[in-house]
């Protein structure tokens, strides 16, 4: 037995047969057990080391030179004769199998490494299984913790087994080292091949004249040639200094050509040459479109107020856009109106349909970080217009949606502000645009959808449809013409009255708009064509009643107030809807029961509220009315409105109801030529609504002769067009006495009991 001295190595592991110098006084020793320790830890196993030579270091510090000759375990009592820890290995096939695969793996990794051959020889000559496993530890890729694993495994099979993982760890590394540097080399290659071969194909294209120009000198040439603002031609050249550092090859290279090429593209220094002669703009409004005052009459106004300031000196005013919305029910011309708006100016014309946009990024464009961005619509149709002063038509307005993409409602506050527009910002662009020159016109249906800070920002023009002489003229002048040339009929082949389109406009239609009447003017003018293509009948063809009746079939609309109102209970009222003004008409009955008041025919909160209150206003009143105080008692009451499919709602159906229900309980039918509108109290005070003239031309064209309005709605009659206002008798009451008087038949029978 041999006692050994115990050096303990920081952070150090030394094995057999390594060579290593120590500082370390280590007296008359011959042999000593180097044991690792990292932390204060020991580790299990160390190696035994003969003292080779003692030294002196620079500053006259004692180490020794130590030769690792085997493994030995601290502690261990019994040993060999010569102190050797000895473990036995048994040769065989696992042994032998685990040393070549070893020796493969390591003749790979010095492949891979570049080995001149010497490290190579080393290994081959290595004869002993034990000390093959060793070498692992020579690796600089193995940390402090796995050369202790390996010192500890004195098993020499399971230090083979540890050794082999490790170093196919090394090769694993190394082999996706190799390949990724092969990538990269490869690509570059490739570029710097591709390079080269563009350089080449440049000086063959100029060698044979085909190419004076390299495209950032193109693009050079355009911004020069453009007249730019400052702001956006400094942009466009630091564009094109990007494109020339970073040249053709590269993948960004096709984003910026793409922004520079929509750079290029808004026509900044374009501008129509606006006629500004305000008589010559209401001709060209009047000749294609019948009725619209309101609009002609603000048209007329913005260019009298720019040619003033033209002629006079004064300078244009960023603020003074005209942006118009017309507002009104299909079909009565609020997109055509456009077209004619800027042939009046003299000025380009674009379309932009909103209806059903929700991404916000539609108006302002996206962010040029994102893949495939593109600019906004509004610099689209900047591009399509060629000009900077152009009419841009925003169709319907009021179907802008909302999802998580954002609001294009609030994209539209910048657009539409006058006092903004003039330094509208596009995403994609990144610039500023002059849009203070644009003449907007917003087109919707009903205002209550439009956002109220949008609606805020407008120049609001209701179109309110059209009365049954305006339909005709505007038939005659523009839609029979237009029809009779689709069917591919001429001026002299045929022939209408007035009397005759009027007897299609109020029989075959009901709408405030025309868009109807133009279909069945095509229809009848089709199976004209048709009669006269088939030879069995031969121009020139007069369109008269029958003719209609054949071609367009039984009438389809009747003047049914007289019917419906023949019996008590029953009162026409008046209401706007989505296509214009409607006629409805409000029915009451009264049946034993307790159920009180039952109402039906899809009504919304405000009307149900409505029929609630004029019950109340009936029953505080029934002496006033004439009625027994009993006729409640053990009674219920049901109120409708017909056409139970269609949704309603509004506050203006309350003095309906309430005559509705006093003509029930009185016995009075309500007079067949009136019609009425308005809301009420419980005081029985008529409250004004909305609407008047659309509800207006809605009675009219039913063929009532008397409207019941409220008396704070009067000023709202000198909207009416005159010819409606001459045919018809308007009534504006205060209180639902004037309106029980003036719409009830005189009493001819006892209230109902």
């Amino acid at each position: 037995m041999s006692t050994l001295l115990l050096v303990p190595l920081d952070d150090t592991v030394v094995f057999p047969n390594m060579n290593v110098t120590i500082s370390a006084d280590v007296a008359d020793e011959d042999r000593v057990l180097l044991v690792p320790r990292h932390e204060g830890q020991y580790a299990k196993v160390g190696t035994v080391a003969e003292v080779a030579e003692r030294v002196r270091l620079p500053g006259g510090v004692a180490a020794v030179n130590l030769v690792g000759l085997h493994r030995g375990i601290a502690g261990v009592a019994h040993t060999d004769a010569q102190g050797r820890l000895r473990v036995e290995v048994p040769p065989g096939v696992r042994t032998r199998e685990l040393e070549r695969e070893y020796r493969a793996v390591i003749e790979e990794i010095l492949e891979l490494r570049g080995d001149d051959g010497r490290i190579s020889a080393f290994v081959r000559s290595i004869a002993e299984t034990g000390t093959l496993a060793d070498t692992a530890a020579y690796a600089p890729e193995i940390t402090f913790e796995q050369r202790i694993e390996l010192l500890e495994a004195v098993d020499v099979v399971t230090r083979l087994e540890l050794a082999l993982q490790l170093q196919r760890e090394r090769l694993a590394e190394l082999q996706i080292r190799h390949r990724i540097r092969e990538d990269v080399e490869e690509g570059a290659q490739r570029q710097q091949r591709e390079y080269i071969l563009r350089r080449q194909l440049e000086s063959i294209r100029k060698e044979l004249g085909e190419d004076d120009a390299s495209v950032s000198e193109d693009y050079r040439a355009r911004i020069a040639e453009a007249d730019l603002p400052d702001e956006v031609r400094e942009q466009a050249e630091r564009e094109v200094a990007r494109l020339e550092r970073m040249g053709d090859q590269s993948g960004e290279s096709s984003m910026i050509r793409t922004y520079l090429d929509w750079l290029l593209a808004v026509p900044w220094g374009e501008r129509s040459e606006e006629r500004l002669d305000p008589v010559h703009a209401r001709e060209v409004l009047d000749n294609d479109h019948a009725g619209l005052e309101d609009v002609k009459e603000r048209i007329v106004e913005y260019l009298a107020v720019r040619k003033l300031r033209q002629e006079r000196g004064i300078a244009e005013d960023k603020r003074s856009g005209a942006i118009l919305t017309l507002i009104g029910p299909p079909g009565t011309g609020k997109t055509s109106v456009g077209e004619s708006i800027a042939r009046a100016l003299n000025r380009e014309f674009v379309r932009m349909s909103l209806g059903g946009v929700r991404d916000e990024a539609e108006i302002r464009g996206h962010r040029r970080t994102y893949i495939g961005a593109l600019p906004g619509r509004l610099v689209r149709a900047l591009r399509d217009a060629g000009t900077m002063n152009p009419v841009i038509l925003l169709d319907e307005v009021d179907k802008v949606g909302a999802d998580w993409r954002g609001d294009p409602s609030a994209a539209l506050l910048e657009v539409l502000d006058p006092a903004q527009n003039h330094s509208f910002r596009d995403h994609y662009l990144d610039v500023e645009l002059d849009l203070s020159e644009v003449v907007f016109i917003a087109t919707a249906n009903v205002a209550e959808t439009i956002p109220g800070p949008l609606l805020d920002r407008m120049e609001v023009i209701r179109f309110d449809g059209y009365t049954v002489d305006e339909k005709v003229a505007i038939a005659r002048g523009y839609l029979w013409p237009r029809q009779r040339e689709r069917a591919g009929l001429r001026e002299d082949e045929l022939s209408i009255d007035d009397i005759t389109l009027e007897l299609i406009v109020s029989q075959y239609t009901r709408e405030a708009g025309v868009r109807q009447l133009e279909r069945e003017l095509g229809k009848l003018l089709r199976k004209t064509a048709t009669t006269v293509a088939s030879g069995t009948a031969q121009p020139p063809i007069s369109i008269d009643e029958p003719t209609v009746r054949d071609a367009l079939g039984r009438q389809r609309f009747y003047q049914e107030s007289a019917e419906r109102t023949a019996v008590p209970g029953v009162a026409t009222g008046l209401a706007v809807t989505g296509t214009g003004g409607d006629v409805l008409f409000v029915e009451a009955t009264k049946m034993p029961g307790k159920d009180g008041l039952v109402l039906t025919g899809q009504l919304g909160d405000v009307m149900k509220e409505s029929a609630r209150i004029a019950l109340s206003y009936v029953r505080s009143h029934a002496e006033e009315l004439g009625l027994d105080e009993h006729v409640f008692e053990d009674a219920s009451f049901h109120v409708h409105v017909p056409a139970g499919a269609i949704p309603k709602d509004g506050p203006s159906a309350g003095i309906t109801m309430t005559t509705a229900l006093a003509s029930l309980l009185t016995s009075r039918p309500v007079k067949h030529t009136v019609g009425m509108t308005g809301e009420v109290t419980l005081q029985g005070r008529v409250l004004p609504i909305g609407g008047l003239k659309q509800k207006a031309l809605a009675a009219h064209a039913a063929g009532l002769t008397d409207v019941i309005i409220p008396e704070r709605n009067r000023a709202d009659l000198d909207d009416i067009p005159e010819d409606v206002r001459n045919e018809m008798s308007f009534h504006p009451v205060m209180s639902l006495d004037e309106v029980l008087e003036l719409s009830l038949e005189p009493h001819s029978a006892h209230a109902l009991s």
